[in-house]
């Protein structure tokens, strides 16, 4: 009869090998907690050294207040810091690394040396350990700071060596980790070689400065500034505007109190907040930093420490969320307009921006005001700056819009009388039916209709439905609409739904129905064809989760059907109402759809592509 075998205390090194398959999973996970470290001793200045990305060797180099020599053995001890001393300093870590097992689990993994000198010492200490074996103390020379080295990782571990993956994998992860670091710390200067050849070098600056080193200045034109919040909760940082979108998650930089973490309430927040205006299955970037009342937040979760979890986790996503939605949905002025090189001109570029304002545009009014409308809404055809144009006496009438001997756009960007143009300047033309050309004080500027159209509408009805219900427009005579029995009883049962949503229902038949209103906002709407789409998105979700979690979707699908259909010409006090509308609605640079409404050519742009000046 076999016995169960018995229970024994486990050996120092084998105990800190297993803790090791959590701290330091691979040569990034070392790097990142040398330095946290590095950052933790107030380091200026880190260098970053590796060797076949950081399997042969990891050396971080830093100009910290470093370690004392009588207490550098105990640095190697697990569960010894300098940083908690009581659980209440673990509940208010504001330190990187707090845990104590980093540098204790590398030294069970590889052939480790730390060689450290704090500024009052008379000359550096050395203290090496191969495989858990530490060696006696001895001096070494060393201007301040610490280095530590970590050779031949996993060494000892063969097992788990044989679960990483090729050198350029394994430095990608390293530069990876190590561009968090850089991002969150500008002040510091940063430089990473990898196999003898410098990869970078980022020398301390201003936040926007580093973002930009590192990101891309593509990253910082295209993005807003973000700033809000109260000393126990806010949040600072940029986040690109969605025609920056990406096709993977390559550029998404979170940080909690200055740690890079991958969590998921936040992740959601984000993802929310650009839900409305993100094209397909395209990406948002950003780098944003929360800083939260310590006290509120566990960073105690993982030994990885990328996971956090909040006190009041529901605040914490309605702040994030409702923070960067106020962002996209009103981009800060002045941001870089898109090129002319032709390739952009089909790829996404950044956003010039859009003031929305409440009351309407704040321009001076225009001479010579005509009315018109385009959706339901008054705008101002200028009479003055037309003559302008085509070089008529502004007494004179406005005549037809001349085929030949049209001359160049006046003003151009340095003249002194731009200051009545508004943003998206005023129409010239329609191209096909789809585009309308229009000049402002920049350049040249090319709208999409029905995009633009589209998110005009879908934040009208956003806004209606958010005050109550949809208001209606009575038909003058009713559409009988053939249903099924199936989707005659829908109807019927679902009378407050489509109420809601501004359409008077009304049974003729036992397979018929007959549409009395429709939404007053959506007067062009093909009511039967939107009807069916409603039936059937009630039959697969019902009526509460349809106006509760699937509102915007429908309503985007609204405005879609009701919107200014392409291959519609319109006139100039049309094209002109609707460049009015933009400027006043949120998220006019997208549609319901992620895809841009607009974009901006510049003189200068259109210059270097015509070879002007050459």
């Amino acid at each position: 009869m076999s016995t169960s075998p018995a229970i024994r205390v486990l050996p120092e090194l084998l105990i800190n090998q297993i803790a090791a398959g959590e701290v330091v999973e691979r040569p990034a996970a070392a790097l990142k907690e040398l330095l946290e470290n590095s950052l933790d001793a107030g380091a200026t200045r880190i260098d970053i050294d590796l060797a076949q990305g950081g399997i042969k060797r990891i050396r971080v180099a830093d100009d910290g207040h470093g370690i004392a020599a009588a207490e550098l053995p105990l640095a190697l001890a697990r569960h010894a810091t300098s940083k908690i001393r009581s659980l209440d300093d673990l509940e208010r870590v504001m330190s990187l690394g707090f845990r104590g097992e980093a540098l204790a689990s590398l030294a069970a993994i590889s052939r480790l040396s730390i060689v450290t000198r704090q500024n009052a010492a008379a000359h550096g200490t050395r203290l090496e350990v191969v495989g858990g074996d530490t060696q006696p103390a001895e001096p070494a020379a060393l201007e301040r700071g610490t280095v530590v080295t970590a050779e031949d990782l996993f060494f000892n571990t063969p097992a788990r060596r044989k679960f990483l993956k090729t050198e350029g994998t394994e430095f990608g992860h390293c530069e990876d980790a190590a561009l968090r670091i850089a991002i969150a710390v500008p002040d510091v200067s940063i430089s990473l070689t990898h196999n003898g050849r410098r990869a970078w070098q980022y020398d301390a600056g201003a936040p926007a400065e580093r973002a930009g080193a590192i990101l891309g200045s593509e990253f910082v034109d295209a993005s807003v500034a973000i700033a809000d919040g109260t000393p126990a909760l806010s949040i600072s940082g940029w986040a690109a505007l969605p025609r920056y979108s990406r096709a993977g998650r390559d550029q998404q930089f979170l940080f909690v109190n200055g740690r890079f973490v991958r969590d998921k309430l936040l992740t959601h927040a984000i993802r929310e907040a650009y839900a409305d205006v993100l094209h397909g299955h395209r990406h948002p970037a950003y780098a944003l930093f929360l800083t939260i009342d310590p006290s509120l937040v566990d960073v105690n979760v993982h030994p990885a420490k990328a996971e956090v979890r909040f006190r009041d986790s529901r605040a914490v996503h309605q702040f994030l969320f409702h923070t960067l939605n106020k962002a996209l949905a009103r981009p800060a002025s002045g941001a870089t307009a898109a090129g002319a090189d032709p390739a952009a001109w089909v790829s996404p570029g950044p956003q010039p921006a859009v003031p929305s304002t409440s009351p309407g545009p704040a321009f001076p009014a225009w001479q010579g005001a005509r009315q018109a409308t385009f959706g339901a809404l008054p705008a101002n055809e200028p009479d003055a700056f037309y003559q302008r144009l085509r070089g008529m006496p502004e007494a004179r009438p406005a005549a037809a819009w001349p085929g030949t001997g049209f001359k160049p756009p006046v003003p151009r960007a340095d003249s002194a009388d731009t200051d009545d143009i508004p943003p998206l300047g005023f129409a010239l033309a329609q191209l096909h039916g789809i585009y309308v050309l229009a000049q402002n004080a920049h350049g040249l500027v090319l709208v999409d209709t029905h995009a633009a159209h589209e998110r005009i509408v879908y934040e009208k009805l956003k806004t209606a439905l958010d005050l109550d219900r949809l208001a209606s427009q009575p038909l003058i005579a009713p559409i009988a609409v053939p249903l099924g029995e199936r989707d005659m009883a829908l109807a019927e049962s679902h009378a407050e739904f489509f109420a809601t949503l501004g359409f008077d229902l009304a049974p003729l038949s036992g397979r018929e129905l007959a549409i009395r209103a429709v939404p007053a906002m959506l007067p062009s709407l093909d009511a039967p064809v939107m009807l069916r789409q409603l039936l059937d998105d009630l039959a697969e979700h019902g009526a509460s989760r349809a106006l509760t979690e699937r509102r915007d979707e429908i309503l985007g699908t609204m405005a879609c059907h009701g919107s200014v259909r392409a291959n519609r010409m319109l006139t100039l006090p049309e094209m002109n109402a609707l460049l009015r509308q933009m400027e006043e609605t949120e998220r006019a640079g997208q549609c319901n759809h992620g895809r841009p409404t607009w974009y901006q050519f510049s003189i200068a742009d259109l210059d270097k592509l015509f070879m002007r000046g050459r």
